[in-house]
């Protein structure tokens, strides 16, 4: 008596590749790096800081993109593209299908997480109350503005420019 068909074949390798996937992903999206004005490390919080008033005079919109990929999509995709390839003919066919599969999947699993590594940035060019010219470049979820006045913050991790206080 058969207990499983070729299909179940199928839908388990499938059925693994979603699993070992999603690990990969889930696993990968566990070191998250910010560079926003309002995300402090555990490390960075309770220091002494400096802060120092001044204008901005220049806002810039940039990219910020993670240094390099860490190789989980490469993997990722290279196993889910394996995995389909399998379901495609047979013999050297199935061969090359499989092949071509990871190949194409390891391809587009480090392009999705070199897009997911990009963030919206902004270079803040702030001249400072005692003369002094500073860019800083951090997210884009603060807003900031031309003529702003803003605050410089230093000296516990990265610098960050936020708005200054209304008075």
């Amino acid at each position: 008596m058969r207990l499983f068909s070729f299909a179940d074949a199928r839908l388990g390798r499938l059925a693994l590749a979603s699993v070992a996937l999603t690990s990969i992903v889930l696993v990968s999206g566990c070191a998250k790096p910010s560079a926003s004005a309002n995300v402090y490390t555990y490390n960075q919080v309770q220091r002494d800081q400096v802060m120092r008033n001044g204008t901005v005079v220049n806002v810039r919109p940039i990219t910020i993109q993670k240094e390099g990929t860490s190789g989980a999509g490469v993997v990722a995709g290279g196993a889910v593209g394996g995995v389909m390839g399998s379901t495609i003919g047979g013999g050297t066919g199935r061969t090359l299908a499989i092949l071509g599969g990871a190949v194409l999947g390891a391809l587009a699993g480090d392009a999705a997480e070199e897009y997911v590594g990009k963030k919206d940035g902004l270079e803040i060019t702030v001249k400072l109350d005692n003369g002094e010219t500073r860019v800083i470049a951090q997210e884009a979820d603060v807003p900031i503005m031309l003529n702003q006045r803003v605050q410089v913050i230093s000296g516990a991790g990265p610098t960050r420019v936020v708005p200054a206080a209304q008075k």
